[in-house]
């Protein structure tokens, strides 16, 4: 669950900007691309630990018992409500510590997020390898959660308009310019020189997947220590990569754009410029970021102007890709992947095993993401990516239909069949839906509305995570082979809505997408062949109103 968009645009080499990878980016990079590290960790610990036998002796006893109960469904072993809420927890207090850490970002910058954030993380891992009881655990959760919310934060509206604004109204986008908006991503995009700034973001993504697979490598080779003690180091090594993050906060300088943002100092913006550029050519860049600041003031009301008829196809999008994504499933092998090797016959080292297994796909097609991401359409990489994914997901529930039963184990060749098509699923999805989800969005939201439209997005994504990490092992108990045709049948449905309703976005310069929603057959019944005169003129004074000069 990546939090971060790519738009393809001029190199920014035609900015005129001079610099280089210094070593001081490179060391920024490696400081703030462990809160990716940290972030996929906690996406990928969960499922391993709750798949060990030490862990639910300990805290879920009942959920124990059912595992050696002959009478109980395969399919309803680990059904407990208490220990979903251990996984999804953590996401609901994510999305609640977003809308504090959004103003701790404004007001005292992404340094002061970050640093805040590591630190809960390693209060959560603490109590993560200390826990005694159920409430300890719902609390490492929880802390982890609010770390997660101030490190992946949904990004205030000025501070938003201001890194934006730098490459769209003053100069020009760079090449794959990663637009993200939690506080690592945009420390990463204000610090990174313009023309490397899409690889060093593209890093941040591949470094949450390889979060993911530590997690996994981890889990795997302490299930069996002595006294079932393994469980306790998972849920502590998080601390790892946030004392990394949390000391290197502490030593990292806040980002040029937010120096002039806050303070308007000039001076110290371009001495810091100059020393992460690794020249003294600094001023054009400089005169960007000046220019920046001013117009990120004009741009206002987001969250009310795309409730209005013109951007209803933007409105409708930013809502369903990612309602959409969630329902693909691609959650469940993040947080379940173990438990779902386990239920079907595998013993606990081989399910922890293959969970390493789907990660490593994973991880691969991520970085063929980043290499065709901006070779081909986006829809095609869409409807591409979901016929992958429905094959994959028929695969599985008609293997289980046929041959896992209330009862009994599966035939070990049969639950490898699973294992491979589980391994297709998780590919089709990185390098498709999984990337698109936000960069989609951010090229269909023109200036005005972007910062609320990626919003949005991200608020969805949570949402839908806590709601899919909730209820799945009830789903799968109660329909059990059914519930990944359920899957299966929800990306039918939303294939078919990128089919009819998403028109293509690659290389579409942001003026031509008004006129794009109006020639669309769907689309323009609802926002007009020629638009709303009454409304244009409205935003017209609008803007002069909330424009600077005023």
């Amino acid at each position: 669950m990546a939090i971060g968009a790519f738009v393809d645009a001029p190199a920014a080499g035609s900015g005129g900007y001079s610099g280089r990878v210094t070593p001081f980016v490179v060391l920024t990079c490696i400081v703030a691309g462990s809160g990716g590290i940290l972030f996929g960790y906690d996406l990928g610990i969960s499922g391993g630990v709750t798949s060990m036998d030490s862990f639910l002796k300990t805290f879920f006893p009942e959920v124990y018992r059912h595992k050696q109960d002959s009478n109980v469904s395969n399919y309803c072993q680990f059904d407990s409500e208490l220990l979903t809420v251990f996984t999804s927890s953590l996401y609901i207090a994510g999305l609640i510590a977003t809308l504090f850490a959004s103003f701790v970002t404004r007001r005292f910058g992404r340094r002061a997020s970050m640093l805040i954030g590591g630190t809960v993380f390693i209060a959560g891992s603490a109590f993560g390898g200390a826990a005694v009881n159920v409430p300890m655990l719902l609390l490492n959760r929880i802390l982890l959660g609010i770390g997660l919310g101030f490190t992946n934060q949904l990004m205030t509206m000025d501070s938003y308009m201001f890194t934006m604004t730098i490459y769209m109204s003053v100069s020009q986008i760079p090449k794959n310019h990663c637009i993200d908006y939690p506080s690592i991503p945009l420390y990463l995009s204000e610090m990174a020189p313009p023309q490397y700034r899409g690889a060093i973001n593209n890093g941040f993504e591949l470094s949450i997947s390889i979060g993911i697979l530590i997690a996994n490598i981890l889990n795997y080779c302490v299930v069996k220590l002595a006294a079932g003690w393994g469980w306790r180091i998972s849920l502590s090594m998080a601390a790892v990569p946030a004392t990394f993050l949390t000391i290197g906060a502490i030593f990292l300088p806040e980002t040029p754009s937010f120096i002039i943002q806050r303070d308007g100092d000039t001076d110290k913006a371009r001495a810091l410029l100059q020393k992460l550029r690794g020249t003294t050519s600094v001023q054009n860049e400089l005169d960007d970021l000046v220019s920046a600041s001013n117009l990120s003031r004009a741009a206002r009301y987001p969250f009310r102007k795309i409730f209005k008829r013109k951007y209803r196809p933007q409105l409708a999008m930013v809502l369903l890709i990612p309602f959409f994504n969630q329902l693909t499933g691609i959650n469940v092998m993040n947080f379940y992947a173990p438990v779902m090797f386990r239920t079907i016959g595998l013993k606990e080292s081989a399910s922890l095993l293959s969970s390493v297994v789907t990660r490593l796909c994973a991880t691969f097609a991520n970085i063929i993401a980043m290499l065709v991401v901006d070779r081909f359409g986006r829809r095609k990489l869409f409807l591409v990516g979901g016929i992958q994914m429905i094959l994959s997901q028929l695969a599985v529930g008609a293997i289980l239909a046929a041959e896992f039963k209330d009862n009994g184990l599966m035939d070990k060749d049969y639950a490898f069949l699973v294992l491979i098509t589980m391994c297709v699923f998780v590919a089709g999805f990185a390098w498709s839906w999984g990337p698109l989800t936000f960069l989609v969005p951010t090229e269909i939201c023109p200036l005005e509305i972007r910062s609320a439209g990626q919003s949005i997005v991200v608020a969805v994504v949570f949402l839908m995570t806590f709601v899919i990490g909730q209820t799945f092992l009830a789903v799968l108990c109660r329909i059990k082979s059914g519930t990944f045709f359920l899957f299966a049948a929800w990306i039918c449905v939303m294939t078919l809505v990128v089919y009819l309703f998403l028109p293509e976005t690659k290389k579409l310069p942001m003026e031509q997408m008004e006129q794009v929603w109006r020639r669309h057959w769907f689309w323009k019944k609802i926002v007009g062949e020629e638009g709303d005169k009454e409304e244009e003129e409205k935003e017209r004074q609008e803007k002069k109103i909330d424009s600077p000069s005023s």
